[in-house]
């Protein structure tokens, strides 16, 4: 069995092969050539020198591992009593003989209205594609891969909180304007107990809260002499 990646790889070399009726070689091919080929490398037969035609495409077919009817994604061939086209499962079209021409990519493919015959090779008979093979004619890159998000930091119990958000509706700053008046009768700030200290400054005075002394009493009048 191949993989999708190499029916896409044949096609695309084999394109521009001249048309020759009969033909089962890269120098020429027809319709049923360009069919057996394509049914060959699906299936794992050699694509050259196994071929069928219109008459007898049913029963080659059906050896193949081919199912009556269409199916989204499947290897699909349809045909006539005279004509044979091919849709890849990426629905890539493929003909020999139409148009005047020979292999070429695009056209209406099996799903042509004259076909009354359609076959195809279920998608689970095809192989998937190996991780370095090409991709297939058409197929969008592959997306991006994602990266999963680490385990969060641990969290610091004694750092400081973080600040608030900033209000979505406050006026900007101006960096240039003025400082806002200080207000003098505003108590002042805290102390920082944790401020550090200089060593050369001077000690603060220390005041002790001592009441005054007691006045001494007022010295007492003399009683008057009586006469």
């Amino acid at each position: 069995m191949f993989a999708i990646a190499t029916l896409m790889a044949l096609v695309q070399q084999v394109s521009g092969t001249p048309y020759i009726s009969g033909g089962d070689s890269p120098a020429g091919t027809d319709c049923s050539g360009l069919a057996s080929w394509i049914s060959n490398a699906a299936t794992g037969r050699p694509v050259y020198g196994d071929r069928f035609h219109t008459g007898n495409q049913e029963r080659a077919l059906l050896a193949r591992g081919f199912k009556y009817g269409t199916q989204p994604g499947a290897l699909v061939i349809g045909w006539n009593s005279g004509h044979t086209a091919v849709t890849l499962p990426d629905g890539t079209a493929v003909s020999s003989g139409e148009g005047g021409s020979g292999v070429k990519i695009g056209g209406g493919g099996a799903y042509q209205r004259q076909f009354n015959h359609h076959m195809y090779l279920p998608a689970e008979a095809l192989p998937p594609a190996p991780a370095d093979a090409p991709p297939p004619f058409g197929a969008p890159p592959p997306p991006a891969p994602i990266e999963l998000m680490g385990a969060p930091a641990p969290v610091d119990p004694f750092a400081p909180p973080p600040p608030p958000p900033a209000d979505p509706f406050a006026p900007p700053v101006d960096p240039m304007a003025a400082p806002a008046p200080i207000d003098p009768f505003a108590p002042p700030p805290p102390a920082d107990p944790f401020a550090p200290v200089d060593p050369m400054a001077a000690p603060a005075p220390i005041v002790l809260d001592v009441p005054p002394p007691p006045a001494p009493p007022a010295p007492e009048e003399p009683a008057p002499f009586a006469v």
